[in-house]
């Protein structure tokens, strides 16, 4: 196997006296610097090598190489290796385009599944590189046919088939059309302002209380039947294009704004439809002016709530403030320390590598054990069953929750939440 960086994460490319590529100031790597210098030659010194068409070129040439993404990385963090890391991966991403590294490496096939695509490189980056972007590329090149694993075939499959997901609420019972009275306006809401709920894939089956819940809060908001799959789940596993078609069909069968409850699924329809078409529950609640009421109540006392943070929701849409303030209204609300660092969800990620998933896991559950509080509020299904189960493992009292549900429970009689128990 080639390995494309060096001991101190230089770039892949050696001279001739086995010097690293030069840098510039910023320390950037192969990629022109700020007088026009290119340091990637071909063998006879005839300027920078031609790629393959694997990658978005101006994205690619964007990363300086100067290492800020490094403490934001899970996967770094775990193995302290440059090839696990945002700036190591680029590296990687320029030898396949250009060449240098077989498509077939196994340290490509490694790293293109290691990665968590949490983006919370992007947030710390200062040449603004699109890592996510990067990453669907990656995975589109490499996870081609027999390549993906087949384990995420199956689930794209099975969501591909909008009967399979309507099957669902049959027997789950999710929020339906006819369940509230929904197309009514709210106060803060014009009729000319539709707004329709998206059901989530995996929400749909393992938690329709959810959508239940939010036909509770936002009565307006209508449930339009025969909904498909958002396509975020192809776009993170190596099937970008299938994923925008899906964006775009799911778009065009809801009107209005698109509410969603999995903070994943708003940032990729986001990307397809626009940002000012798709708001996440917490968002729209708080443009629209709704605010809950009651409290939620533990054993006679107000709860003490937590929130971990969904990646592409904060890393993605930049939106991290409104869930908080909705909590805070009906619960103590006590920061978690790195609720915005990865929860090791990721989509199917917890599934493809569930021993790494929950290495990722394992601090942030070791932090909750020694904050006395009652919840710990997801803003999306993944995270949510990713707690859930860490949770169950570790015999613990605090209970793992959805936003919609959490705030419902406030209002709902009593407003007691009972800690504990966990949903399926």
């Amino acid at each position: 196997m080639t390995d494309p960086t060096n001991d101190h994460g230089a770039g892949p490319e050696k001279n001739d006296h086995g010097a690293g590529p030069e840098k510039n100031d910023h320390g950037a790597g192969p990629e022109k610097n700020d007088h026009g210098a290119s340091p990637e030659k071909n063998d006879h010194g005839a300027g920078p090598e031609k790629g393959r068409g694997i990658f978005d070129k101006d994205l690619l040439d964007r990363c300086i190489s100067c290492g800020f993404c490094l403490p934001a990385c899970p996967t770094y963090a775990l193995t302290g290796e440059e090839t696990s890391s945002p700036r190591g991966r680029i590296t990687l991403m320029r030898a396949l385009e250009t060449g240098r590294l077989d498509e077939d490496d196994p340290t490509l096939a490694e790293e293109s599944s290691f990665c968590l695509g949490c983006r919370a490189c992007e947030t710390v980056c200062p040449a603004g590189v699109e890592y996510g972007l990067l990453l669907e590329q990656w995975r589109d090149h490499q996870w081609r046919g027999r390549h993906r694993p087949w384990l995420a075939r199956l689930l794209m499959a099975l969501v591909s088939r909008p009967w399979l997901l309507r099957l669902q609420g049959l027997v789950r019972r999710h929020a339906r059309a006819g369940d509230s009275p929904a197309g009514k306006p709210s106060e803060t809401q014009t009729a000319e302002e539709p707004a329709s709920l998206m059901l989530g894939c995996v929400e749909r089956g393992l938690y329709p209380k959810v959508s239940r819940a939010v036909q509770q809060l936002c009565p307006e908001v209508t449930v339009p039947p025969g909904q498909g799959c958002c396509g975020a789940l192809h776009a993170h596993n190596g099937d970008s294009r299938t994923g925008a078609e899906l964006a775009e069909a799911l778009g065009e069968r809801l009107p209005g704004t698109i509410v969603t409850t999995a903070g994943g699924c708003a940032a990729h329809l986001a990307h397809h439809l626009g940002r000012d078409r798709v708001r996440e529950l917490s968002e729209y609640l708080d443009r629209d002016g709704h605010r809950p009421t009651g409290q939620v109540t533990v054993d006679g006392r107000r709860a003490r709530a937590t929130l971990q943070d969904s990646c592409h929701l904060r890393n993605g849409l930049g939106v991290s403030r409104p869930p908080r303030d909705l909590i805070a209204e009906v619960a103590d609300f006590v920061e978690l320390p790195g609720a915005d660092r990865c929860c090791g969800a990721a989509g199917t990620y917890s599934l493809l590598r569930p021993s790494d998933s929950r290495a990722v896991l394992d601090p942030k559950l070791e932090d909750l054990d020694h904050m006395d509080v009652d919840f710990i509020v997801a803003v999306n299904p993944g995270c949510l069953r990713q707690l859930q189960q860490g949770l169950r493992r570790r015999r613990s009292r605090v209970r793992a929750v959805h936003l919609a549900e959490f705030l419902v429970m406030a209002g709902a009689p009593g407003a007691v939440g009972e800690t504990g128990a966990q949903e399926p």
